[in-house]
Order: C-alpha cells, then structure tokens, then sequence
C-alpha cells in the first residue's frame, strides 16, 4: 500500500550534498509557516462564524472536522499525485489547491453560505494534506536517524511560528473588523450586521492566496532534491518480506497520533469561547483571540527546547514528561476559574508542542523499507482532529469547562505511548534518502 512518498533509497544518501538539503529544507520550513498560519486562521474565523451563522458548538465544531476529514479522504490521492508527478510538481499542485480554496473562502463570505464555507475548507486542507504527505516523511529521514526529532520538532517550530501570528493575523482582520468579533459573548446581531461581519474575511483569504501563489512560484522555480524513485522500485521486492503490524510503535503510534490530535485542536478551537466566558476572562472575542497568540507561541518555544533537549534526552522521556504537564494543566483548566483557568490553558501550549513531531518520528523508527507506508499511516491519523466535534457535543451537554476532561484523557494516552507504545519491535535499519 503507497500511501506516502518513498523516505527510503540506497547507498547514494551517504553522497547526498548536506548543502542542498540544507537549503531544501529551510525552503521547506516556509511551507510548515503557511500551513500553520492557515490552520490556526481557523482558531479565530469558527467564533466568528459561530456568530455570523448563529451556531452551536457542534455545529461549530462541525467545520473543523470537516477540515480534517480531508487528510483522511485526501492522504492515498495524495500519495498517488506523487508517485506520478513528481515531489516539486505536487508541492507546486498542493500550493495552489489551497489558493484556490482561500479564494473560494472569499465567495462563500459575499454570499454567505455556510455549505460554501466548509467546502472551501475543505479544498484548503487538501492542498495542506498534499504538503504535509510528502514534507514531513522526507524532513524525518534527511540525516541521522538518531536525531530525526530533533530535526523534525525544528522544523516544525516554523509552522509554530505561523500558528503563533495567525491569531493576531484572524483578530485584527476579521474579528476586529466585525461586529460579533468586538461584542461581548451572548450579543445578539441583525441580518444586516451578520451579513456585514460575513464579508469581513474576504481580504484576509485574499492576502492569503496572493502569498501561496508566490510560494508555488518560488518552489516551482527551486532546484529541489529528488527523493528517489530509483530506489523505490529496487526496495518494492525487499518490502514485500517485511509487515507494518510487527511494528509496535507504529501500531500504538497511530492512535496516538489521531488522539494528539483531537486534544490540540480541541483547545485551540474553542480556545477564544471558552476565554470570553464571565467566570474565566470576560472579554471581548477580539481580545481573546490575541491571547491565544500565547498558546501557539508557547507551542513554538517549546518546539526550540524540545530540539535542543532531544540531542541530550531520549525523546521517549521527553514526551512522557510533557504528556505529564499537560495532563495537569488541563485539569486545572477545568476545575479552576478566571486568569488561573485561562493561563492553564494557554500553557498546554508548551506541553504539546513536540508532541506531533515526536510521536511521528517514534512511530517511523526502525521501519526501514516500510518508512514509505508507515509515514501514510501517520498522516491520515491526523484525521482525528475531525472528533473535535465530540468535544462541541461534549461542551453543549455538560458545559464548555468540562468539556476539556476530553482533552486530559488525550494526555494519558500520550504518557501511555511514550513509556511503552513507542518502543520499537522488529526494528530493521533505517536508511536515508539520496539526490536524484
């Protein structure tokens, strides 16, 4: 099953020029920062859209499954692009898939229409699933396999920096430019000022488009290292010798992944309601959504340490550690109330930050011939974020507040895989990609 482009070659990777993945990879870095910047959008436009559509919170929530049910439908159509066009032209495709879907993002506003809304989300995380497929596997796999975390939660830290400047990006542009963004929670708007607010995100997707279509120039442009499709094919016989389900961190590794997912987004999406809230915060959703600049810059600064720690520590005992963290901040989020509750939440930014990187480097350890297909596997679990919405069912039943247990729950898992799951079983020698 291909389901990822080939991470594997032969004996040409020791000859690789370390150059031209260095400048490979810092190019690469600019598309971590844009999907960032894009997802986290998200965090700032689902209370805008909540109040433009009069939503619930599973409705709410709704839109960000949807946007994450597209890794799971888009990762083997992605898988397959690459094998048949090529690493650059996929990347080039994936850019202005999602250009095409910021500008869909401003049709769905002029209407407006919520079934436009999330079909153009869609197309956008598609685009994004296309980058992520082949981005994540070859940054893995390009130099020592001992230090692929460190290199991955590096690289990584530049999608923290664009999820890190989204917030502020969403609230000046279209929370603070629209009616529900600069009222308080609960404030009831006419047609005419929901039209008007719907309208307000137009320029953002515009600027946003406008700069995916000058990365897809740029890439389309860059000399970039092939990741070997000779050597695919002469590694085809040897996989067919070897068994992903052999794999135990690959096993415990998936969930692990989809379950990551379900806590980070959970937080983050609900970040901006549950902060405006009279008992924790009581401000205004524009306010909120600067404060949730804290959060991703937490996930960023914690992607620098987490690198630096994982030349010295196992990564293994990094993530338990984390996973411990924010367990107990989650909790405190929970059962606390005002600043304490709001600050507890903003941390777990911190504790999550090198939890994908982490898991997704732990999951690939020893696969060897299998990295290709192991690598898939990981990328459609991010498909989890889509279960966001049992935390909006969660939130309308119980309460937002408590709602979050979901999230603590998520950490145990976490501390879970990193004590035991991770573990690697059947390890067989990991091998690095060569130049085409």
């Amino acid at each position: 099953m291909a389901m990822a482009p080939s991470t594997t070659t032969g004996a040409s990777g020791a000859g690789a020029p370390t150059q031209t993945y260095g400048r490979a990879l810092a190019l690469l870095a600019s598309l971590f920062f844009m999907w960032g910047f894009i997802t986290v959008i998200n965090n700032t436009l689902l209370p805008h859209l909540r109040s433009v559509f009069d939503l619930n919170y599973t409705q709410t929530t709704l839109i960000e499954s949807v946007w994450f049910i597209a890794y799971f439908v888009a990762a083997i159509p992605s898988a397959k692009l690459i094998e048949r066009v090529g690493y650059k032209k996929s990347l080039v495709i994936g850019l202005l898939t999602m250009a095409a879907g910021a500008l869909g993002m401003t049709l769905a506003a002029s209407i407006p229409s919520y079934g436009v809304t999330l079909t153009m989300l869609f197309v956008i995380a598609a685009g994004i699933t296309l980058l992520q497929v082949a981005a994540n596997p070859y940054v893995a796999v390009v130099g020592s396999p001992e230090t692929s975390s460190s290199r991955l939660n590096l690289v990584q830290a530049m999608n923290s920096a664009g999820t890190m400047l989204a917030p502020s990006f969403g609230a000046w542009l279209i929370l603070g430019r629209s009616v529900g963004g600069t009222a308080k929670e609960g404030t009831m708007l006419t047609p005419a000022e929901r039209l008007a607010d719907a309208q307000s995100v137009i320029l953002p997707y515009v600027l946003v488009a406008a700069v995916l279509v000058v990365l897809a120039v740029v890439i389309a442009r860059f000399k970039l290292p092939d990741m070997g499709a000779a050597s695919r094919r002469a590694a085809a016989e040897e996989r067919r010798h070897h068994s992903l389900w052999r794999h135990r961190n690959l096993v415990f590794g998936v969930p692990a992944i989809f379950i990551y997912l379900i806590a980070e987004i959970g937080v983050a999406n609900l970040f901006v309601n549950f902060v405006s809230q009279r008992d924790i915060a009581d401000i205004t959703h524009e306010q909120a959504g600067h404060y949730l600049t804290f959060l991703w810059g937490g996930m960023m600064v914690g992607r620098f340490l987490g690198s630096a720690i994982m030349t010295k520590i196992r990564a293994e005992t990094v993530l338990a550690a984390f996973s411990v963290g924010a367990f107990v901040v989650m909790l405190v989020a929970t059962f606390a109330s005002g600043e304490t509750a709001m600050w507890a939440l903003i941390s777990v930014g911190l504790f999550h930050s090198i939890m994908f990187p982490t898991i997704f480097t732990l999951g690939i350890r020893g696969l060897g011939t299998l990295t290709e297909e192991g690598s898939g596997l990981l990328i459609m679990a991010i498909a989890g974020g889509a279960l966001v919405v049992v935390q909006g069912w969660l939130a309308d039943r119980y309460g937002l507040q408590l709602s979050f247990l979901l999230t603590a729950a998520c950490e145990v898992y976490i501390l879970f895989y990193a004590l035991w799951g991770a573990k690697p079983t059947n390890a067989v020698e990991d091998v690095r990609p060569g130049e085409a």
